[in-house]
């Protein structure tokens, strides 16, 4: 990498020489700005010849900051959503932190997403600005809570335009209201500036859990219940275990995403607390995610089954469409609602995923062993069943073996109890398709008969697709 640098006034043109190697030696390049004493206003713009095959990510670290994982000094990240922004005392461009500009060594980072074989040149274009504007550092927001036991329905992974989707985070909020949600964890791709909204627009009506998708060009975690910002830029595996620690220091959660083409995860697998098994609608490839999950708590864990719509508002709100916020939802149940409970109550994985706020409720109990948690047992358990709105479709329970007991569920409101030869290891139940299979599978072709088909989704398969409408959490067993 070769660079220079031209200084008139307050203006710095830098010009980075990029090559395939780069890459491969760390995929994240840092450009150096001095950054002047006095200076309210920073002003980056980035431009290359952007390709299929060429894609550059932006963000930067101010002088604060140390190499991987620092813990200060992180003042934005926009990934390849934007070529631009700017940082001031008193604002920022969303996905930045605005405040106080501290004086030194400030680093461009550049992510090496996509280098061509023949690499690239990156021309940076820095203002720099010392006019007189007030100072506006972010501000901590309040507790609230939403008393009752119950059901409690919220989308643990969605976007604004603080990450890569384009809509506000206004929007997004009227969209969870909308739709009839409990709580919502906005993700935003490696920053956290959109909590200074949802964390003031917090209420006992719609609490929101404060949240950030770790994106790595090897996979993407959630992290749930975060105080603080958490270094992303993971490098090999150990880093892996220094991101997990940082986070459970927070008392934070951990969980894959989408672990499934074309985005799985390639890092070493850390410990996990929760497991994105169902992002999207289901067809889109999350019978691969599901596969994933069962290996896994087939070997011995114990990690809590969650799902989540990626969902990335739009410039307007859009209620009519059928991949919108929710879908899936994932259902806890809690003493109360705010953000410690849902927290606990997905360590504990007492809950269940469904396509849709208003999607089937699926619970189950063992005795009084509820989902997500441990029991002594041999043979044969008799089963506390409730299901409701699934008439006519399967109820299926999976063990560590595979399918043990299907049922075809009778009415739309359904409790009974259901004797089920158990494994050794786990058992859950999940509801497939069967009266409603052909709707689901029609509504979505007819969505895609005039618009381009995401990869991933799975709509012209030869055999017969087995669609989800629910998923339990397992409880786990301990044979005597």
């Amino acid at each position: 990498m070769e660079t220079t640098h031209l200084l008139t006034g307050h203006e710095i043109l830098i010009t980075c020489l990029v090559q395939a190697e780069d890459k491969v030696r760390s995929p994240y390049l840092y450009v150096p700005v001095l950054m002047p004493t006095g200076t309210t206003l920073i002003n980056v713009k980035m431009t290359y010849d952007k390709s299929e095959a060429c894609v550059i990510d932006l963000g930067i670290l101010d002088s604060r900051a140390t190499g991987f994982p620092t813990q200060a000094g992180f003042r934005g990240w926009s990934g390849g959503a934007r070529n631009s922004f700017f940082i001031a005392t008193d604002a920022a461009t969303p996905g930045y932190v605005q405040g106080n500009i501290p004086d030194g060594k400030w680093q461009i980072v550049l992510g090496l997403y996509k280098v061509p074989p023949m690499g690239t040149t990156i021309h940076l274009n820095v203002m720099i600005d010392d006019s007189d504007r007030p100072l506006k550092e972010p501000v901590n927001f309040p507790t609230v809570t939403r008393s009752g036991t119950g059901w409690y329905k919220g989308d643990l992974h969605c976007h604004t335009h603080h990450s890569d989707a384009r809509g506000t985070p206004e929007i997004l909020h009227q969209t969870a209201q909308h739709i009839g949600l409990d709580f919502l964890s906005v993700t935003d791709h490696n920053t956290i500036t959109q909590w200074q909204y949802f964390g003031h627009h917090s209420s006992p009506k719609l609490v929101f859990v404060q949240g950030m998708e770790i994106t790595t060009y090897n996979g993407h975690i959630n992290i749930f219940g975060l105080n603080n910002w958490i270094d992303f830029r993971l490098e090999c595996d150990k880093d892996v275990d220094i991101l997990v620690q940082a986070a459970h220091d927070q008392g934070a959660l951990v969980s894959v995403n989408h672990d499934k083409p074309p985005l799985p995860w390639l890092h070493k697998l850390p410990s996990l607390d929760c497991m994105e098994v169902w992002q999207n609608h289901w067809l889109a490839g999350n019978e691969h995610s599901l596969k994933l999950y069962d290996q896994r708590i087939s070997e011995g864990q114990q990690i809590s089954l969650i799902g989540g719509s990626d969902y990335h508002q739009p410039e307007q709100f859009q209620p009519d469409s059928p991949f919108i916020l929710g879908c899936p939802t994932t259902v806890l149940w809690l003493e109360n609602l705010n953000q410690e409970t849902v927290l606990e109550g997905l360590r504990c994985g007492n809950g269940y995923v469904t396509e849709s706020p208003e999607g089937p409720h699926l619970s189950f109990t063992i005795g009084k062993v509820a989902m997500g948690n441990v029991m002594r047992v041999t043979g044969k358990v008799t089963a506390q069943i409730d299901v409701r709105g699934a008439a006519g479709d399967y109820l299926v329970w999976i063990s560590e073996q595979g399918p043990v007991a299907k049922f075809i569920i009778p009415s739309d409101i359904w409790q009974s109890e259901l004797p089920i030869t158990c494994g050794n290891i786990f058992l859950r139940v999940e509801i497939q398709a069967a009266a409603s299979h052909d709707k689901i599978l029609n509504s979505v072709k007819e969505w895609y008969k005039d618009r381009p088909v995401p990869r991933g989704f799975e709509l012209d398969s030869k055999q017969p697709q087995v669609i989800r409408r629910a998923l339990s959490n397992p409880v786990y067993f301990q044979v005597s």
